[in-house]
């Protein structure tokens, strides 16, 4: 549900003296979506491109789009028109979930080259070639219903990441009513685990020493298959590659975690102790609403367990506020099972209409004044929840992964139970690097909230 625009991919520019053709990127929306900009970044290389940022010149602009509310599409457009106004001699490529879900709208933007969707983005740099000689602007949009297989692209090559995003999923079939992601990625596709894994083992190569399992529906991973693959399989195949030091799964449903998969976790002894399972809403009413498939008690049963196999686990969750029809009694609801829970972290989005779902013509739509005022009510709940969590770490002995280091000299990275974390510039004037492992005593002044 997170909307965001992704820092842009750019590498320095070539002092080669031949000029080479450049490419820029920007990125709304989910870690997904940045996953593929780069994957396509790295198919513009293959092609002798010079990735560059969106203030310098590119004979290509890539905007890869957002669609999970209206806001997204909204500001979609506002970013296409940006980039054809700054960029008016460039060929200017529109791609990702507003563009499967809405070509005809942005075709209808002057300046837009190419609309392409959520598949065939393979294909791009021939999509371009046909925009130069035909001279006008293409529909290279397919409907997503007739995508039936997991769509390979490139292999990632940055030098400069210390965690590494692999997809291994696409799709979704589950249409909770307020969102629109089963029509913009269509059906559940897995991608193929000897792929899987090769690309695995290379990141692990080229030195990343942390990778991220990424998809739509992560937790379906193999269902597809229908050779007894499922993501507990390839999680206990990963888990034997040498150099490896954390695996890390990102948003997995409740209905997703079988026996299979907890014991891999149990087992695994790269898997950090994070889990990121959505919850949506502390009430049973509104779950019903949102047509999501578990109640609050099959919610709470599924912590219990794996907070019994697995000690001192981190969870972290999703919550919307302001559901259509969502009253008073159903937010207490919401805040006194969340304060329950004791998630590790809680990302709080408001409630916002997304055409085309069956939840945006629902009745007693929520105010946004009082929609707000939930909001704030469950974000310090929110932010009680993490510093609760992240105290119990004081006076342990942690491992920070340094991601970066800030202007101050300070390093920041994460715990396996994905605290994040500030060191100071160390004293003999080294300074951090990043993809350095450290060992500290976690202290209070060293807990850096989000």
């Amino acid at each position: 549900m997170s909307f965001d625009i992704q820092n842009p991919i750019i590498e320095p520019r070539t002092t080669n003296h031949e000029p080479r053709k450049a490419v820029c990127f920007v990125t709304l929306g989910c870690k997904v979506n940045q996953t593929e900009s780069e994957a396509m970044a790295q198919l513009f290389r293959e092609a002798e491109y010079q990735v560059v940022s969106s203030q310098e010149e590119a004979d290509v602009v890539v905007v890869n789009t957002c669609t999970v509310t209206n806001t997204g599409d909204s500001k979609s457009r506002q970013i296409i028109r940006r980039m054809i106004k700054a960029h008016p001699d460039s060929v200017m490529v529109v791609m990702g979930c507003y563009a499967q879900t809405a070509p005809g709208e942005i075709l209808g933007i002057e300046g837009v080259d190419l609309v392409l969707g959520t598949q065939d983005r393979s294909k791009i740099l021939e999509w371009i070639e046909r925009v130069k000689a035909e001279k006008a602007p293409q529909n290279a949009v397919r409907g997503i219903w007739d995508a039936e297989e997991f769509e390979e692209l490139p292999q990632l090559s940055e030098e400069h990441r210390t965690r590494a995003m692999l997809k291994i999923q696409e799709g979704c079939n589950q249409f909770c009513t307020y969102c629109i992601i089963p029509y913009a990625r269509g059906p559940l596709r897995s991608r193929r685990p000897e792929n899987a894994i090769a690309e695995a083992r290379r990141l692990v190569e080229e030195g990343y020493p942390e990778i991220v399992l990424t998809g739509i529906h992560t937790g379906f991973y193999g269902q597809d298959l229908g050779d007894e693959w499922h993501l507990a399989r390839l999680i206990g195949e990963l888990d034997k590659i040498p150099g490896l030091r954390r695996l890390r799964l990102s948003s997995i449903e409740p209905m997703e975690y079988t026996d299979e998969l907890i014991e891999s976790i149990v087992l695994s002894e790269k898997v950090c102790p994070h889990v990121h399972i959505p919850l949506q809403s502390g009430s049973d009413n509104v779950l019903a609403r949102m047509n999501r498939p578990y109640n609050l008690k099959e919610y709470r049963e599924l912590l219990e367990k794996l907070r019994q196999r697995i000690p001192g686990l981190a969870v972290t969750t999703d919550i919307i506020v302001g559901f259509p029809g969502e009253t008073d009694e159903d937010h207490e609801s919401t805040i006194r099972f969340a304060e329950s829970c004791y998630f590790s972290g809680i990302h709080v989005f408001p409630y916002s209409k997304r055409k085309g779902t069956p939840a945006a013509d629902y009745p007693d739509q929520v105010l946004k004044k009082l929609k707000d005022q939930r909001v704030k009510e469950l974000l310090v709940v929110a932010r009680d929840s993490q510093l609760r969590f992240s105290r119990r770490f004081i006076g342990d002995s942690v491992e920070v992964l340094i991601e970066r280091v800030d202007p101050q000299g300070c390093g920041v990275g994460h715990t396996p139970h994905y605290i994040q974390v500030e060191i100071p510039s160390p004293e003999n004037g080294k300074g951090w690097s990043a993809g350095e492992f450290v060992t500290l005593v976690l202290k209070e002044n060293n807990i850096k909230l989000s």
